[in-house]
């Protein structure tokens, strides 16, 4: 018996010691290239961070000291000791190359962290774009300088991949702007004392340097020193990399005055640890995590330092939690070990009368611990509840305001609408005016009905309106939406058909709110389906699914794959539909179906067409019984305003002059051509510009650019924001042509930012306006360039040489001036010298080169090449002792005679009476 009591305690004294459950234990090894600096040391603050959270982990942390050897060994004994997996931050790519390759076949999962090896041949990566860091700082350092700039980069470590990449990133972010350069590049090692050190001899050495560029902070702050002890009068810009908050550290420097900027290089020390845990765990995970940057600037820089302490503070408040737990914790285990004693002492009854009140005692703690979490739960719902209810009433309040700047919108609309419809009424009115008239009309139209959509599409998805389902008859709805655009049809000679299995389809639907789905499909099938087109509605009744199934099929432009993932994005709008869609009508006909417990999905081709495939549900079943209407006897009407809305831009535009015109119309001495994807603004600069000037006409980038090539016109005015080749494109493709980098261009354009403006005049633009515009001012801008071409097309009129006047005019324009007069010099002798000759030796056509060099000089290819011949003639006249018959044929001319004519008219007398008036 006291055998059997001794076994049972000895039990009972193990089996009540530390019962916690021992969770599964991961090693992670962390091999760091250098741990000496701040930001590493911030890196690994950041691991330790995140493992407070996971005690079931452990980490084995190695410093190689900048050494590779070290770092090579370091990793050998991880792999011996088979570590779950490897976090490693190579000291230098290709020596540490083999290593990795080694742990990551050995089956030890390996992410490289900050700096990358020279193989692939890695789990996972975590650092920041050392490339985009290096690119960026390039692009904040040249927003700043004020003209030329001079810059000292100094960069990390020979070898290392953010050293290098940090490099070509800076390198290529400055390759736009020639002004900002990098006079001097010196290793700094990462470290402040050897930056100092380089920085200290470039101090002294009376180099031109603005500002510096270091790949860290540490090194920046020690350019910062040696420049402040050498030129202290002087003051040096300085950039660096990192952005670390402490007292030494990059954020400090800042605020202090002693550094400019920095970019925030984030060390990845968290994303390492969770990238590491969801490998460890069998969780999906990123292979390459590229963390984002910003520049850190006296703009920014008490905001990121604020962040920085709050998390300080919250991570102080975890350790100080985690201590408190882990001291409760040993209490605990105290009493365990006490009362284990007691009971131990005491007789079975009380033993389990003891464990029994252990229990019980355990049950109420827990239960306290869980009423109080619960309480504090609730609290955190209760604010959360709060905050959502401010937030929503916050954001109604703004699309209550929305909605009724929309409704005012209505009003004046509608007072523009009614008076054009009557003026447009007046049989009296002239041609010119009406339409004018009706392009207002048109355009008013148009945003009335972009307003109603808005407002439909506040109401479904911010007012909640449900449908208002009624019996009818689809296919007779169908059919009377359709035949409302068969006059429009008609006048373009477009098939439109709507076909149909069933003669009769009786369904549930809101007729309402369903038109104005049909309504939009077949407005946009007409906008991009040109005429002798077809478009077809094909119904079916399909009754396997019990459904409707609606086809709206065009053979019309198309969209790209592209503009048909994003159709039925709320205002988006594709490259064919800039100037015909506001991308609301898509998105308001998506909603509508959803309504209806339907679908809507769409299948397009570029140039082949488009098909919109709508499934309805048959029934009423799917509809509450409070939304069901028992109107069925009133027909489906077509409003006509409705109608009007939809229609009014589909009407084929009349583009014929009027009869008032003559038939001969006068030739205009100057060109411009219009490049303009809005055809109401296309006819009506061509209407007002071709009383003064002969106009060409563009719709797209591409077409303009034929244009200008073929029609070589004076000016050039053109839309920013085309189809296929925008403005900015075109332009750059006009400057630097030569056939066309003469002419001025003008951009036309919505976008009024001053950014969008500089990009204009940046690409060469001549004039930039803004729409909406005043017609005057655009008019005299005009001629404002057009007579400023005059005027240096007069200089290469005059009678000096080329070179004299060549700094007027741009680079390719000097490059063909010198080309061109320098194979009329060289075939000065030539008397075969032809306007053909020259446009093969030169590269462009005939037409290309007469009206180039009439725009440049004021004359004809022809004429050019007689004044040359003359001017030639009147020097060798003057200056050497030779036969009239002989300066005539090294001048080029046929005959005396001619030669003799052709100088008289030019100078008012014969070669003869020259030379014997200049002689005496």
């Amino acid at each position: 018996m006291r055998k059997f009591i001794l076994f049972f305690i000895i039990i009972l004294f193990f089996g009540c010691g530390n019962k916690e459950s021992k969770q599964t234990e991961y090693v992670i090894g962390f091999s760091q290239c250098i741990g000496s600096d701040e930001w590493r040391k911030t890196m690994l603050d950041e691991m330790k961070r995140e493992l407070s959270f996971h005690p079931e982990v452990k980490l084995i942390y190695k410093d190689a000291n900048g050494n590779n050897h070290n770092q090579i060994n370091q990793v050998k004994e991880m792999i011996r000791k088979k570590v779950n997996l490897l976090i490693i931050s190579p000291n230098e790519a290709r020596p540490l190359t083999p290593i990795v390759e080694e742990a990551f076949n050995s089956g030890i999962p390996v992410i490289v962290i900050d700096r990358k090896t020279s193989s692939s041949l890695y789990t996972a990566y975590v650092g920041g774009n050392n490339y985009e860091i290096g690119r960026l700082a390039a692009e904040y350092i040249a927003s700043k300088a004020n003209g030329k700039t001079n810059i000292l980069e100094i960069m990390g470590l020979p070898g290392s991949s953010p050293a290098i990449e940090r490099q070509r990133g800076f390198y290529e972010g400055l390759k736009p702007y020639p002004d900002v350069k990098v006079v001097k590049q010196v290793y700094g090692n990462w470290l402040k004392e050897i930056a100092q050190q380089e920085a200290m001899q470039l101090a002294q050495s009376k180099l031109n340097i603005d500002m510096v560029f270091a790949h860290n902070d540490q090194m920046a702050l020690g350019a910062y020193l040696a420049f402040k002890k050498v030129t202290p009068g002087k003051k040096i810009k300085i950039m660096g990399v990192d952005a670390l908050p402490g007292a030494q550290n990059g954020l400090q420097q800042i605020a202090n005055g002693t550094l400019q900027s920095s970019m925030l290089y984030p060390t990845g020390g968290k994303e390492a640890i969770r990238t590491a845990l969801n490998i460890l765990n069998n969780e999906p995970f990123n292979r390459e995590n590229i963390l984002k940057t910003l520049v850190a600037d006296s703009s920014n820089v008490q905001l990121m330092r604020l962040q920085a302490d709050k998390m300080n503070s919250q991570q102080k408040d975890i350790e100080r939690q985690q201590k408190m737990l882990e001291e409760q914790m040993e209490v605990y285990n105290n009493q365990q070990i006490i009362l284990n004693i007691l009971v131990i002492s005491l007789v079975f009854a009380i033993v389990f009368g003891s464990v029994a009140l252990y229990s019980l005692t355990e049950n109420w703690r827990n239960n306290k611990a869980l009423e109080a979490k619960n309480e504090e739960i609730l609290l955190h719902q209760q604010q959360l509840i709060e905050m959502s209810a401010k937030a929503n009433a916050a954001s109604e309040a703004r699309f209550n305001f929305f909605t009724n700047i929309s409704h005012e919108f209505r009003t004046p609309l509608t007072l523009i609408n009614i008076p054009l419809e009557e003026l447009l009424e007046d049989r009296k009115l002239p041609e010119t005016a009406k339409k004018h008239l009706n392009m207002i009309h048109k355009n008013s139209s148009r945003l009335l009905r972009l307003v109603n959509q808005l407002i439909d599409f506040r109401k479904i998805e911010y007012d909640n309106r449900s449908v208002n389902p009624s019996e009818n008859d689809f296919i007779a709805f169908v059919k009377d939406i359709a035949n409302a655009f068969k006059d429009i049809a008609k006048k373009r000679k477009i098939d439109l058909r709507v076909i149909s299995t069933e003669r009769e389809l009786r369904a549930w639907f809101d007729v309402d709110m369903l038109d104005k789905v049909l309504f939009n499909l077949l407005s946009n099938a007409f906008k991009f389906t040109n005429d002798h087109g077809r478009i077809h509605i094909k119904i079916e009744k399909d009754a396997e699914t019990n459904t409707i199934q609606i086809w709206v099929e065009d053979n019309g432009a198309g969209m790209s794959e592209e503009d048909a993932t994003h159709a039925f994005d709320l205002f988006y709008q594709g490259e064919n539909d800039r100037s015909k869609g506001s991308g609301i009508g898509l998105s308001l006909s998506r909603e509508i179906i959803t309504l209806h417990h339907g679908s809507i999905q769409l299948k397009s081709e570029k140039w082949k067409g488009t098909s919109f495939h709508l499934i309805l549900p048959l029934g009423s079943g799917h509809f509450g019984i409070d939304e069901k209407s028992d109107n069925t006897t009133n027909p489906y009407v077509i409003d006509d305003d409705t109608f009007k809305l939809y229609t009014i831009e589909l009407e084929p535009t009349n583009h014929t002059e009027s009869s008032l015109t003559p038939v001969f119309n006068t030739l205009k001495e100057q060109s411009i051509l219009i490049i303009e994807d809005n055809e109401d603004m296309l006819t009506f600069l061509k209407q007002r510009l071709s009383s003064d000037y002969e106009v060409f006409t563009a719709d797209n980038g591409e077409t303009g650019l034929n244009e200008a090539l073929e029609k070589v016109p004076d000016l050039i005015i053109s839309d920013i924001v085309m189809p296929g080749k925008s403005g900015i494109s075109l332009l750059n493709s006009l400057k630097n042509d030569i056939r066309t980098s003469h002419i001025p261009v003008i951009l036309l354009t919505a976008k009024t930012s001053y950014e969008h403006q500089i990009e204009g005049m940046q690409a060469m633009a001549d004039a930039y306006i803004s729409k909406p515009f005043n017609m005057n001012f655009l008019i005299e801008s005009i001629a404002s360039l057009l007579n400023n071409r005059l005027l240096i097309r007069s200089h290469y009129s005059a009678e000096l040489p080329v070179d004299s006047r060549i700094n007027m005019v741009g680079k390719l324009d000097k490059k063909f001036l010198n080309e061109f007069s320098g194979i009329v010099e060289s075939n000065i002798a030539n008397e075969n010298l032809s306007v053909e000759k020259i446009c093969k030796m030169i590269g462009i056509s005939r037409v290309q080169l007469y009206r180039k060099v009439k725009a440049l000089m004021g004359c004809g290819v022809s004429e050019y090449i007689i004044n040359k011949r003359l001017r030639k003639a009147k020097y060798l006249l003057l200056n050497e002792d030779l036969s009239i018959s002989e300066i005539t044929y090294m001048v080029g001319i046929a005959s005396p005679t001619y030669f003799s004519t052709l100088f008289k008219s030019k100078y008012g007398c014969t070669p003869t009476e020259f030379k014997k008036e200049k002689t005496t």
